[in-house]
């Protein structure tokens, strides 16, 4: 069984860069997809996007490409989260998230980290 710890969250101002960690404690990182989404305050959660098995991504969101990249390493059993020109309406809860196969929806996810705060502002 998985347990996903994130990490890495925090107050940074607009432009800049922030770079979240998701962790698993359990045995068996390699033969899942990892995806992360955010809830921002009064709002559902939304899928930001997802790393397969095999290293390939996945976006849901289109304000965030171009600005937030997605990593593995499966030796360290980590999933990293590279957040690049950081604006407000990122602010959010940042959550990562374990499943059989990449989904921008949350049902399909089996397994939850606790979360990370993320605040954009001056």
């Amino acid at each position: 069984q998985l347990q996903l710890v994130e990490s890495g969250g925090g107050l940074v101002q607009p432009g800049g860069s922030l770079r979240l960690s998701c962790v698993d404690s359990g045995f068996t990182f390699d033969y899942y997809a990892i995806g992360w989404f955010r809830q921002a305050a009064g709002k559902e959660r939304e899928g930001v996007l997802c790393i397969s098995t095999s290293g390939g991504d996945f976006y849901y969101v289109d304000s965030v490409k171009g600005r937030f990249t997605i990593s593995r390493d499966n030796a360290k059993s980590t999933v990293f989260l590279q957040m690049n020109s950081l604006k407000p309406e990122d602010t959010a809860v940042y959550y990562c998230a374990a499943a059989d196969y990449c989904s921008g929806y949350a049902y399909e996810y089996d397994y939850w980290g606790q979360g990370t705060q993320v605040t954009v502002s001056s």
